[in-house]
């Protein structure tokens, strides 16, 4: 028997500017409003007014995208499966001169390796048996745009060079031609490999990654955004209760406790698609058996300090579904201070760690 999905959340926050959401520009969840936005009302956004959520490390993936977009440089998006590069890519493109040009995303992985030069800078008729036409290719195709080389990790070794090329010299020379043809593109890379370990592997050209990383935007896994969790939740949930005609689902405290104690492997994908399937099949969600696990991080007794900081910290924020100002009056501090302890969770586990 299927168990309804049950009530409505309270009402969506909203922007205490604009209101405007840019839920059509974008691909959630970056944002958290409900009018449309044109383009250009997205561009004079504030970088603050867009974000879903309060975790200082993606604000500050925020306030850079913004900046890398004005100035149309070179960036390179690293982060786990499923945290949403390529969403932050077009963040990249809507935000910035670019936004009414081409953008053009194509997997690296997923290039041949007999048509992988064809396939990013184009070819002349006749270059090969086959080419019964011309092709712009990837960069030629984005020209005046942004190309999104999606895994550029898995990027052949041999192709590598052309690409700095395209980077250096902002030009290209399709198979087959007996020129190179100017291109105006930014590159905008992502991937979820340590490049530099790559480079030190020798699997990576020094001098390319130097090159991608002019900007670098790290955004972090959705573990370590423990207090947007409850954010996130209703975001999908009144998401997906529009699309699917459903009530939307309201989770006690405990329901979102255990969420924000999941380890979430697959990120924010994972958790949009838990949410999602529990429309489709008309039952509440549940955590996956499978693919990850709780994090045992309240388990008693232990006796640091620093942890115990931070899982006081992590409970108020649960408790209070992310509401920093009524989590710091359940602690016992000042906001700016729970503030600091949350941009700060590294040291906290680090110290945590400590003999």
């Amino acid at each position: 028997m299927s168990v309804s999905i049950g009530s409505g959340l309270a009402p969506h926050r909203h922007s205490r500017s604009t209101g405007l959401d840019v839920s059509t520009v974008l691909e959630p969840p970056l944002i958290d409003r409900d009018p449309p936005v044109s383009v250009q009302a997205f561009r004079q956004l504030p970088a603050f007014d867009w974000v879903l959520g309060r975790n200082a490390a993606v604000r500050r993936v925020a306030q850079h995208a913004q900046r890398a977009a004005e100035v149309e440089c070179t960036v390179l998006i690293s982060g786990e499966t499923g945290t949403g590069k390529e969403v932050w890519a077009r963040v990249l493109h809507q935000s910035g001169p670019r936004a009414s040009k081409p953008f053009v995303p194509v997997n690296c992985a997923a290039l041949t390796s007999t048509l992988a030069e064809s396939q990013l800078f184009g070819h002349e008729k006749g270059a090969f048996t086959g080419a019964l036409g011309g092709s712009l290719g990837v960069f030629r195709s984005a020209d005046g745009g942004i190309a999104f080389l999606d895994e550029i990790g898995e990027m052949p070794l041999d192709l590598q060079p052309k690409l700095l090329r395209v980077l250096q010299q902002r030009e290209v020379t399709p198979v087959g031609a007996s020129h190179p043809m100017p291109v105006n593109v930014q590159v905008v890379a992502a991937t979820n490999r340590d490049l530099e370990a790559e480079v030190a592997a020798g699997r990576f050209r020094e001098d390319l990654f130097y090159r991608l990383n002019m900007v670098e935007l790290r955004v972090p896994p959705l573990r370590k955004r423990v207090d947007d969790i409850a954010e996130l939740i209703e975001f999908f949930s009144l998401r997906y209760s529009k699309k699917y005609s459903r009530p939307a689902w309201n989770p006690d405290p405990h329901t979102i406790r255990d969420f924000c104690e999941f380890d979430w492997p697959g990120n924010i994908r994972q958790l949009s698609h838990v949410i999602e399937q529990s429309y489709v099949l008309d039952s509440v969600p549940e955590l996956p058996r499978t693919g990850g696990g709780s994090r045992d991080v309240s388990a008693l007794p232990f006796f640091n300090l620093a942890r115990l900081r931070t899982e006081a910290v992590r409970q108020a924020l649960v408790v209070t579904r992310g509401h920093k100002g009524r989590a710091a009056k359940l602690l016992g501090v000042h906001p700016n201070t729970l503030t600091r302890l949350v941009s700060q969770p590294d040291t906290a586990e680090r110290d945590a760690a400590a003999p």
